[in-house]
């Protein structure tokens, strides 16, 4: 059965349905109209170059044909009519941004073979970016072409704050993104081309942490809706790749995303206080987390009240990277509402990770998150849980976020809820097969371990299971579990673990199969 993800106007993203991770079982071919235009083994395939307003019949290996038809634009121009070079020396900045200034509503900017050189553009409503094969928009490493936005402005009527600016959680001053969106809708960026960053020949991972100005990410939207990123490759930025922001109605679709993985702060795509979420067919290469879902720190939360809801994680690859799928640290306004599914971790530190602290706040609140159909190969810890993260806060070494004494529970206590953990296999672990570590005035409530088989790599080597003070580096441990009031295992095998396979202290209730 073939699913489809996405039609545009000129591109279009379709979906095996079979119960296999990021991959299927045989390499297929693809044929539009007749003509084989693709063969693949991805679960996930895009077709471009396609003609506005027409129908198309496809056909895929073993199924049944399909039709379909690409929307109508209301025009497509060049941005060479606009006076861009593509050389990758001349700058096109101001080409680029009279292009996207003058593009009707409905309309797309067509990037033709070629590099781009440029600094920060800002988008605008109803429109489509779309960045041909072999058409690269390369970033300036130069500061000076990435605005500062405050973190908030006053409305000067009504004094309220207007929110423009962030940096990990906070509502700071940042550079401006290279494509750079706020309140927004209804905007397409579509592939095949690329966005790069191009940080690696700049200055922009040179002493991150002594930086008062938050860094520019590549793709940025500020309370953004209806936003779709299509076939695009998305690589290098100076800090976060993408970074969709209060925003909703957010599809990434058959997206790459890559960075060394030594790059500091490279996270791959990090929806922040966003509903509705779809990350489907994408694949990670990164020096940070991959995908790390988020909600602000407690004083945003406390503002906005808003979770990050209704995020579906499906057929997608993710490789190096801190944490293959992560959730948090700035997590304050809690996430509900979390189906993550036939996906493929390889060599990631962690796999499934979720983060977070003292002082995230009462809103702080995780809850019926399911992970499932998931295989792992060379990941260092597959699942970890963590309440005493130990980064990004100017407090992480108080005596508050150290002690192990219970502690009473307030304003400050984040809350994990329900977790489902099943139907994985992970090989080649190396520290740990499973770390929980809840708050002893907050235990994590429920864990659910079903149907994950383990095994060890034979050239393992001891390293820390999660961050957070007071560690101990591991190897070849089993399932760790520490403050959680309910936890079952069932059918699950571990193999060429050294030590106990499970070890559980202040389980309130084990249940064992």
């Amino acid at each position: 059965m073939i699913n489809v993800l996405y039609v545009g106007s000129v591109s279009a993203c379709f979906e095996l349905e079979n119960n296999l991770p990021y991959y299927c079982e045989n390499e297929y071919t693809v044929t539009l109209d007749g003509t084989e235009v693709l063969a693949t083994n991805t679960n996930v395939f895009s077709l471009f170059s396609l003609h506005p307003g027409r129908e198309y019949t496809l056909c895929v290996t073993g199924n049944e044909p399909i039709k379909f038809t690409t929307k109508t634009e209301t025009c497509a121009v060049s941005v060479k009519d606009f006076g861009a070079v593509g050389d990758g020396r001349h700058d096109d900045t101001a080409a680029i941004q009279t292009a996207v200034n003058c593009l009707p509503a409905g309309g797309r900017l067509f990037f033709p073979e070629g590099t781009y050189f440029s600094g920060s553009i800002t988008l605008k409503s109803h429109i489509i970016l779309n960045f041909s094969e072999n058409a690269t928009l390369l970033g300036s490493g130069d500061p000076e072409k990435y605005p500062v936005i405050p973190g908030a402005v006053q409305d000067i009527v009504t004094g309220e704050a207007v929110q423009t600016g962030t940096w990990e959680g906070n509502s700071v001053p940042m550079h401006s993104a290279l494509l750079c969106t706020e309140y927004a809708e209804d905007i397409t960026i579509i592939g095949p081309g690329t966005v790069d960053g191009d940080a690696q020949h700049s200055r922009w991972w040179v002493n991150v942490k002594d930086r008062e100005i938050a860094r520019p990410r590549l793709i940025f939207f500020n309370r953004c809706k209806n936003v779709t990123i299509h076939g695009i490759t998305a690589q290098n930025a100076a800090s976060w790749q993408l970074h969709p922001y209060y925003s909703e109605n957010i599809d990434f679709f058959d997206v790459s995303v890559n960075a060394p993985k030594d790059s500091p702060n490279t996270d791959g795509l990090d929806p922040e206080a966003c509903d509705n979420v779809n990350i489907i067919g994408c694949k990670f290469s990164v020096g940070d987390d991959c995908i790390a879902i988020k909600s602000g720190k407690i004083d945003l939360a406390k503002l906005y009240e808003k979770p990050a809801d209704h995020h579906t994680i499906r057929n997608c690859l993710m490789q190096f990277g801190h944490g293959a799928l992560t959730l948090g640290s700035e997590i304050a306004g809690g996430v509900k509402n979390l189906t993550v599914n036939r996906c493929v971790f390889n060599k990631t530190d962690r796999g499934l990770r979720i983060k977070t602290r003292r002082g995230r706040g009462k809103l702080c609140v995780i809850d019926g998150v399911l992970f499932e159909n998931i295989k792992m190969n060379g990941v260092l810890s597959p699942i970890t849980m963590n309440m005493w993260y130990n980064c990004c806060d100017p407090d992480r070494f108080s005596e508050y976020n150290t002690t192990r004494e219970k502690l009473p529970v307030d304003y400050r206590t984040p809350f994990l809820g329900k977790f489902t953990f099943r139907n994985m296999v992970c090989e080649n672990c190396e520290v740990c097969a499973c770390y929980c570590d809840g708050l002893p005035e907050m235990p994590i409530d429920d864990i659910t371990v079903e149907n994950i088989k383990f095994t060890y790599s034979e050239q393992a080597e001891p390293n820390f299971p999660t961050m957070k003070n007071n560690n101990t580096k591991l190897c070849r441990a089993g399932m760790y579990f520490d403050n959680v009031n309910k936890l079952t295992v069932k059918n699950v095998e571990i193999i060429g673990n050294d030590g106990e396979a499970l070890i559980a202290n202040n389980v309130g209730s084990l249940i064992k199969e």
